[in-house]
């Protein structure tokens, strides 16, 4: 006889632990089938908080932060290795673990761990370590087993010299040049984490254009300044072959460019790890990237009862948003009403510099029609910004001229990922240009920078600035963003 609970869930990471907690927290029997041997799935073990810790580990060791005012050899510590970098990462990951299994126990989710496989509609049997089966049914089954690095066949990974995005994290000595295949998301992190630590980067993509639902003035700030650190881009050019030479590896381009490095990171892409399902089972199929489809008001797929989230499902893929998804799920599946879930949310690449942004890009608001204005303000003309000796990065507000609300809020540097949810909070409010007018910030802090901003858009909105003309800031000067009103 196969045990039974209300809800099963395949996978621990944020969207599966939210789910599991918040149906527990109903009174619901809960299972957790985990393929790991430890708690927490790609986002604790691979993705999110491995590269984030390694990210500012590197920022730490390496002095970044310091060099505006020290100069660019400054360093906190010399010759920085691979052991220096994990020793904080491990600590973390620790700490990570030890916070989730406490959260399952105190709210009795109940673990498993091994390989699920789906048998029927109602029914997975969970394969173990040793090939031991166990049967489980359920009444409501959610499945957010993330994802896993796309791979193609011709390429010659070994895990140490060609490798992909989770490897990195497993280097056992760390290169002097590298080139990163891919300009997604993962592969600008990366190329940028290694670039901090005066690691030779060429960073590869076929397309033209980087990131390109990132607003297009903080891209054109953004590759301004990777080739200003010796970043090689190589924009508009296919990686063809990749393959050993002797200690190191050679990448041929589609053009005939031949680039040679220690090190070659593919990060073009990743796919949904959803090939041991056995997902026809229950009626289910996915996309030629092992992703599913779903319902993306109450995360349903075709068949009733059968929820995804996550990165499985696609686009964020967000830490953040699988959380919610994966709570929005669990309601669902039980009957509990739930508020809306406001239409934008924050966007945060941990790259070197920083990018976070929320609400609609200029090119979206022109696309719409819709009258607007623009306010900047560069980190650099706040007194924190100068404290820091922050030489770089910019905010940018977009405003409604009809009525004065905040449309959208890009920024670029120190602090980014952070700054970003005052501006959430005030688009979920209805926040309007003359909020951040009228509003107090701490000073000296980089938050000033909403209203240094704020006013910039104020001057040009009261000054007789004509629709046409709305939003376009490329002509004027930088002494209109002093955050000074002008009588």
């Amino acid at each position: 006889m196969a045990e039974r609970y209300n809800l099963i869930v395949i996978g621990s990471g944020p969207a599966g632990r939210r789910a599991a907690i918040q149906a527990a927290k109903l009174g619901k029997s809960v299972l957790i089938i985990e393929k790991g041997r430890r708690v927490g799935g790609v986002s604790v073990h691979t993705g999110t908080i491995p590269s984030k810790t390694l990210r500012e580990t590197v920022l730490n060791l390496s002095g970044w932060r310091e060099r505006g005012f020290y100069g660019q050899n400054y360093k906190v510590k010399a010759n920085i290795s691979a052991d220096d970098l994990k020793k904080r990462l491990l600590a973390t990951l620790d700490h990570e673990v030890e916070v989730l299994e406490h959260q399952f126990c105190r709210n009795r989710v109940e673990r498993v761990q091994g390989t699920a496989r789906f048998l029927s509609r109602h029914k997975v049997e969970v394969i173990g370590a040793s090939g031991e089966k166990t049967l489980y049914s359920f009444d409501n089954i959610l499945i957010c087993v993330g994802t896993k690095p796309f791979r193609p066949e011709n390429i010659p990974f070994d895990g140490t010299h060609i490798i992909d995005s989770d490897e990195v994290l497993d280097l056992e000595t760390l290169p002097k040049s590298i080139v990163v295949v891919g300009a997604g998301v993962i592969g600008v992190e990366y190329a940028t984490i290694f670039s901090t630590l005066d690691i030779r980067v060429s960073l590869i993509e076929p397309r033209d254009t980087v990131l390109d639902f990132v607003d297009r003035e903080l891209i054109a700030d953004f590759l301004y300044d990777l080739r200003d650190r010796g970043i090689q881009l190589r924009l508009g050019s296919k990686a063809e072959k990749i393959e050993r030479r002797g200690n190191g590896c050679r990448t041929t381009l589609d053009n005939g460019r031949v680039m040679d490095s220690d090190m070659v990171l593919f990060a073009a892409g990743r796919l949904g790890a959803t090939k041991e399902l056995n997902l026809d089972a229950c009626g289910l199929e996915t996309d030629h990237r092992g992703r599913l489809s779903v319902d993306r008001h109450s995360f349903e797929t075709d068949v009733p009862g059968i929820y995804a989230a996550g990165d499985v499902i696609g686009f964020p893929s967000l830490a953040s948003t699988s959380m919610e998804q994966g709570r929005i799920a669990c309601c669902h599946a039980f009957d509990v009403t739930i508020e809306d879930v406001p239409e934008h949310f924050p966007y945060g690449i941990y790259a070197v510099p920083e990018i976070s942004m929320i609400g609609m890009t200029e090119e979206q608001i022109r696309e719409k029609g819709i009258a607007y204005e623009c306010g900047v303000a560069r980190f650099r003309e706040t007194s924190r910004g100068h404290i820091l000796g922050i030489n770089r990065g910019m905010m940018k507000m977009l405003f409604s001229l009809e009525d004065r609300r905040l449309l959208g809020v890009h920024i670029i540097g120190e602090g980014a990922t952070e700054l970003i949810h005052i501006g959430q909070a005030a688009m979920t409010l209805g926040g309007t240009v003359d909020y951040f007018v009228n509003s107090i910030f701490n000073y000296p802090t980089l938050a000033e920078a909403y209203k240094i901003a704020a006013l910039d858009a104020w001057n040009r909105m009261h000054h007789g600035v004509s629709e046409e003309q709305a939003g376009n800031t490329e002509e004027q000067p930088e002494a209109e963003t002093d955050g000074q009103l002008v009588a």
